[in-house]
């Protein structure tokens, strides 16, 4: 084996897994977006993604998700289109309503899920730590601090 023998003062020993306080789901939530809440909520305070400051937010995050099951549901009970009945126009066919309320569900649940990294770049965006400063590096060596 080539090279230098590994010193163990820098290995750092793994941590256990930390138990993090999980925020309870806001008042104002129905039961389909509690049972969201319950659903991610752990997996989101494990990752120190959900703290007491975002529960409001995150909430609305789980009532747009209910709102789209909810939405989705009904379009799959009673389908995308509905006859107006017989009127001077004759029978004509229109959009459910539900489609109106699962495309705006669809918009909220990605605009806050942005918030949460609940998408593969929405994640990787949050693990990275963001962007540092620029000159933090340069300073350190300027200062001796490096």
């Amino acid at each position: 084996m080539k090279g230098r023998k590994p010193n163990l003062q820098n290995v750092v020993p793994m941590k256990e897994d930390i138990q993090r306080e999980i925020p309870t789901a806001p008042d104002f939530l129905c039961d389909l977006a509690r049972d969201v809440w319950g659903e991610l909520a752990p997996e989101l305070a494990k990752k120190g993604r959900l703290e007491l400051l975002y529960k409001y937010q995150f909430g609305t995050y789980c009532a747009s998700v209910a709102n789209f099951i909810s939405a989705t549901n009904e379009l799959a009970l009673e389908g995308l289109y509905y006859s107006t009945g017989k009127g001077r126009n004759g029978n004509q066919k229109r959009r459910h309503p539900a489609v109106a309320v699962q495309e705006t569900a669809m918009g909220n649940m990605r605009r806050d899920s942005a918030l949460f990294g609940l998408s593969p770049v929405d994640a990787a965006r949050l693990d990275t730590g963001g962007q540092g400063d620029l000159f933090d590096d340069v300073m350190k060596q300027l200062n001796g601090t490096d």
